[in-house]
């Protein structure tokens, strides 16, 4: 059939509109596309349960139902954490979980040889092999690094509550402390801080204030 040129001419108009139209939204579509940033995946966070404890410190320790807290306790600019535990049988894998057990309540008051303070007895059964387990971070997954800076297991410490605070050491120099609430008849307050080379325990008086 026949068409006249004038109503060709007027369909090619007709239709050029919409197929520019066509052209334009698939390269808005395409360049919108292209601009979104790639999704990053986020690593899970590591949970504090029994297998990370045990993973790090051995098979003898398990949370004890207080929260861990994290500080940058040996002043490197890195977090550390400090995971309250019990632990029956600390000596016994210090060497395979590259640990050191350290007994700085005992050494204050005369003798700390962890190897001899462990085997001791506690007035109270129920908070027996209590300790605090301290990660000292290093790079920038701190405590959570698959090689952590330092370990420690602080034994023999009769805490029932503990909490991180400043501690002024000198005039002008301070510190984060690991304050705890003695378990003992007189209710005595302590502080257990990082000196540079160790920690160090030093007994306050009857309030966490």
């Amino acid at each position: 059939m026949y068409v006249p040129l004038s109503c060709r001419i007027k369909v090619t108009f007709m239709s050029f509109p919409k197929f520019s139209l066509l052209i334009a939204f698939c390269l808005c579509l395409s360049f919108t596309l292209s601009a979104q940033p790639a999704s990053v995946p986020v690593a899970p966070k590591l949970s504090i349960d029994n297998d990370f404890v045990q993973k790090q410190f051995g098979s003898t320790c398990a949370l004890i139902g207080i929260e861990p807290l994290k500080a940058d306790l040996d002043g490197d600019g890195i977090e550390d954490i400090v995971i309250p535990a019990r632990c029956t049988n600390p000596m016994m894998d210090q060497t395979e979980n590259s640990f050191v057990v350290i007994d700085p309540y005992d050494s204050f008051f005369g003798y700390g040889n962890p190897k001899i303070t462990t085997q001791f007895s506690t007035e109270d059964p129920e908070r027996r092999g209590f300790s605090l387990l301290v990660i000292h971070g290093a790079g920038p997954e701190a405590w959570r690094a698959a090689t952590p800076k330092a370990k420690f297991i602080i034994v023999n410490l009769p805490f029932k509550q503990v909490v991180i605070k400043k501690l002024a050491i000198k005039k002008n120099k301070k510190v984060m402390g690991i304050f705890t609430e003695e378990n003992t008849g007189d209710q005595m307050t302590s502080v257990i801080f990082w000196d540079g080379k160790r920690y160090k325990y030093q007994p306050l008086g009857s309030s966490m204030e």
